[in-house]
């Protein structure tokens, strides 16, 4: 209750001071272009020297170096390779949130681009190539250009922003924690209180110079599980001297998608379980004690994803149970529902529209790749949109994030810093 009188109290402000703010975007405007080919030098240079989540030391030095050089007040060492950047405008009003993230993933580069990566890390024990194949490369450039603009106009802004660029987002390594998670766990966006965040996605299947927006529920929650069966071994020849993990785990395959395709009410919200790994036995002609299935759950809805995490493990447990073995079902919150506050981003929308113009700001379908910008969403309400990086004449079929030929057109990033000032001039102050 207290959240949704503080959410009305905050349109209500909306609506005063909208009359009086100032349209700061043709500043805006003409700061961007100028910055717009520093952005793209950012981003090219970060794009060559990607680094894995929470091994951002690179990344988050340049980031530092960046802001220290416009003398923004610095914090560094945040959920461990975290920056966070603190512009204090010149007027009193309220704190609020602009994040991009900073990782890449253990992917190798495909393309024949000239700042093409060829970064190796260390993934899982594994030496592995490092790639920005999801834009956070992208994000980070806009970001710094935004608070470029942002400084160059620091007496015109009414209250203070907070910068984060924020490690882990695709996932810490195993065994730690990061992310955005760890991030609101030490404070992030506390000192100083923040009342608002606001986060860009790049989008490869979306052309340059737009913008989408989802009102609502925007980007699925994340679920990771692991299941482990335990039977009995037997040898082959002989499978009802035992009892057979692997003929239990496709049966418990199959009722996990009867979950979805039957006990689900998909028209209402989407959900997806899917199983990415099975594995167990050594041999060929040995049925093993124990197989072991991992995958992921998305969901749109908080209490669609509670109710698919009861009907697993009722699933899970019969169907075991019905075969005289037992499992073990542990699933793991990646991420919650990215959720976009509606008044707020209503509200925000005109500022939007001014960074790409209104013809280019569409309403987007929600998805079920998921963000962990949701747990900053958890805090406080908060807008999450994407940004077109398709370049003309491209088959969106053929964009894919998370893949090693994955290729953004950079030269309208521009879009990108002018929505993150626009949002910082247009919330009331």
């Amino acid at each position: 209750m207290l959240k949704k009188i503080t959410i009305f109290l905050m349109i209500a402000a909306f609506a005063v001071s909208s009359s009086n703010a100032k349209d700061m975007s043709a500043e805006v405007d003409a700061a961007a272009q100028k910055i717009l080919p520093k952005v793209i030098e950012w981003r090219r240079h970060l794009h060559k020297y990607p680094e894995l989540g929470n091994r951002e030391f690179k990344t988050a030095k340049f980031i530092e170096t960046e802001l220290r050089r416009l003398n923004i007040e610095v914090r560094t060492g945040v959920a461990h390779t975290g920056v966070v950047g603190i512009i204090r405008g010149g007027q009193p009003g309220p704190v609020i949130a602009l994040r991009a993230d900073m990782d890449g993933l253990p992917v190798t580069e495909r393309s024949d681009l000239p700042y093409k990566s060829v970064e190796k890390g260390e993934y899982n024990g594994q030496t592995v190539g490092v790639m920005h194949a999801c834009g956070h490369d992208t994000h980070v450039a806009m970001l710094l250009g935004a608070a470029n603009v942002l400084v160059g106009m620091k007496d015109k802004i009414k209250g203070t922003v907070v910068l984060v660029f924020q490690p882990a987002e695709e996932g810490p390594p195993a065994g730690e924690e990061g992310g955005a998670y760890l991030m609101v766990k030490q404070g992030v966006l506390d000192n100083p209180k923040v009342e608002a965040i606001f986060g860009i996605h790049i989008s490869a299947g979306m052309p340059i110079g737009h913008i989408a927006y989802k009102p609502g529920a925007a980007m699925a929650s994340s679920d990771w599980f692991t299941i482990k069966v335990k039977g009995q071994q037997t040898h082959g020849a002989y499978p009802w001297a035992g009892k057979d993990p692997i003929a239990v785990a496709t049966q418990i395959y199959t009722g996990l998608q009867m979950i979805v395709s039957r006990r689900t009410n998909l028209t209402a919200s989407p959900a997806v379980i899917t199983v990415g790994r099975i594995s167990g036995g050594v041999r060929e002609n040995i049925i093993p004690e124990e197989v072991t299935m991992a995958g992921t759950i998305r969901a749109l809805d908080t209490e669609v994803q509670r109710d698919i995490h009861e009907q697993m493990r009722l699933t899970v447990a019969k169907i075991a149970e019905s075969a005289g073995t037992t499992a073990e079902l542990t699933i793991f919150n990646a991420a919650p529902v990215t959720y976009n506050e509606p008044a707020l981003t209503r509200r925000m929308l005109p500022s939007l529209e001014k960074a790409a113009g209104k013809d280019r700001v569409t309403l987007a379908n929600w998805v079920t790749g998921a963000e962990d910008f949701a747990f900053f969403q958890e805090k406080v309400p908060g807008l999450y949109f994407w940004v077109g990086g398709m370049a003309p004449g491209t088959d969106p079929s053929k964009t894919a994030h998370h893949t090693p030929d994955f290729v953004i057109d950079d030269s309208r990033l521009d879009v990108g810093v002018k929505a993150f000032c626009n949002i910082v001039f247009d919330y009331p102050g």
